[in-house]
């Protein structure tokens, strides 16, 4: 091999890497990608950001939306509106190599926006609870924290094969999942929360519903007869709209006293801390089956 030669393998072998970059698949299959790990990330959910900080990425958020209230630390990034109605040129001005929105919960059209300015774009749906686990690998490979995120996705793996170990196989029981009590709404098989139902030996009694959050009427849910009600609601405290099922006194859940409440962020939160929800609804499934 001649000088030359070798003097070109070597600038090759130099350049390759840094010429592969980074590239991930978001939760809707879109390839991603990066030339260098991302230094300033806007997140446009508050589980996106929520998921960053697990992923040693905390510190690379230059802006979220409203709700991004945990850990404590996001409370002091900037907000560039809610999730459901962003502020488009406050996020271009702020300049980030790459922008994560929820599918879901963000407006299609402003998403759709934000890419035909050309920003790079992660798009996050978690509807399974393994899907946690990639996330904070994937957050950890754009954002140069590999090796925290990894941990973090070991850690919780692991966490969650003990609690199906521990639940999955108890005697079924159907479970009917409140978000809110005006529209009445619940989830399908296709929500995360419903992967947390069957994780729990629960079944969901809307699974075959064909929208992800569906509205439904009241007597649909007596026509169903779950024998567990849980409900979330917006805060930290029982909904009082909980207890109105207490009218519907044939509803098996109400009969036995199976109403039960989990606070939101633990459940309708793709992020780790669902596994604290999890948990919550598989002991309140043990005590409803007596």
């Amino acid at each position: 091999m001649t000088l030359r030669t070798l003097f070109g393998a070597l600038l090759i072998a130099v350049a390759s890497p840094a010429m592969a970059g980074i590239e991930v698949t978001d939760d809707t299959g879109r390839t991603v990608r990066l030339d260098d790990p991302a230094e300033r990330i806007v997140s446009l959910a508050p589980h996106v950001t929520e998921t960053l900080f697990e992923a040693g990425a905390g510190d690379r958020i230059v802006a979220t939306v409203n709700h991004s209230d945990y850990p404590p630390a996001a409370e002091d990034i900037p907000r560039i509106g809610g999730y459901d109605r962003i502020n488009i040129e406050r996020i271009l001005d702020l300049d980030p190599d790459l922008v994560i929105g929820w599918e879901s919960g963000n407006a299609q059209a402003q998403i759709q926006r934000l890419q035909d300015l050309g920003l790079t774009l992660y798009i996050s749906e978690p509807r399974e609870l393994s899907t946690i686990a990639g996330s904070l690998e994937r957050f950890g490979t754009l954002a140069g924290t590999a090796d925290t995120a990894r941990e973090a996705a070991r850690a919780y793996r692991e966490r969650l094969a003990g609690l199906r170990a521990r639940y999955a196989d108890r005697e079924p029981i159907e479970v009917f999942y409140q978000i809110w009590n005006n529209p009445l709404m619940t989830i399908n098989d296709d929500h995360l929360i419903s992967d947390v139902i069957r994780g729990c030996g629960g079944t969901n009694v809307f699974r075959d519903l064909p929208k992800i959050a569906p509205r439904v009427s009241t007597e649909a849910v007596v026509m169903r007869d779950p024998q567990v009600i849980v409900a979330s609601g917006m805060g930290e405290e029982r909904p009082e709209w909980l207890d109105n099922w207490k009218q519907w006194s044939e509803l098996r859940a109400v009969a036995n006293g199976n109403l039960y409440f989990i606070p939101p962020q633990y459940l309708q939160r793709h992020t780790p801390r669902i596994l604290i929800g999890m948990e919550r609804l598989c002991e309140q499934l043990v005590e409803a089956r007596g």
